[in-house]
């Protein structure tokens, strides 16, 4: 078991531990600590010896909404999958330093990840209809030290619903 600090959460996980082998990485576009777009990129490799049909993994990204009450809305700005093959859902959910996240799915056209490899990666962004300030430096998955690739348990992954990789919080 390992334990991760940054963005003032610290969680433990043991990662990757069920079948498929996974990981997410992860890269902060916008390190401020307060933005109207919290914007980041994601993508899932494949620890495994097989290959994983994207369609079958989501992941979730945990943040909170700061208590505005204008509607969350969320942009893909770039898909390696192309973003139509990208789906993007906000779920409100109760834990430390989250009140919602925002699930990224693919469909069928996404592909696969062979073993080895990298694979669904897409750049996103989150915002409030009315361009409020979102406050990141609270936020479960956000890390502002994490500007290049990076493997990150706060950001996690499910296969076929069942949590794959991560600790959420």
């Amino acid at each position: 078991m390992s334990s991760t600090t940054g963005g003032g959460v610290t969680s433990s996980t043991t990662g990757g531990g069920t079948t498929p082998a996974l990981e997410l990485q992860y890269a902060v576009k916008d390190a401020s600590a307060s933005t109207t777009n919290v914007s980041f990129k994601v993508r899932i490799r494949n620890t495994g010896t097989e290959s994983l049909p994207l369609s079958d993994l989501t992941i979730r990204y945990w943040f909170t909404a700061d208590g505005f009450t204008s509607p969350l809305q969320s942009e893909c700005d770039f898909a390696s999958v192309a973003c139509a093959n990208v789906t993007k859902t906000f779920s409100d959910t109760s834990g430390m330093y989250a009140d919602h996240y925002l699930e990224l799915g693919f469909t069928a056209a996404a592909g696969s990840i062979t073993p080895g490899a990298t694979g669904g990666h897409a750049e996103i962004r989150i915002f409030t209809q009315a361009y409020n300030n979102l406050m990141q430096a609270n936020d479960y998955s956000f890390d502002a030290e994490m500007t290049d690739w990076t493997t990150s348990p706060r950001i996690t992954v499910y296969h076929d619903g069942e949590l794959a990789w991560g600790t959420e919080p």
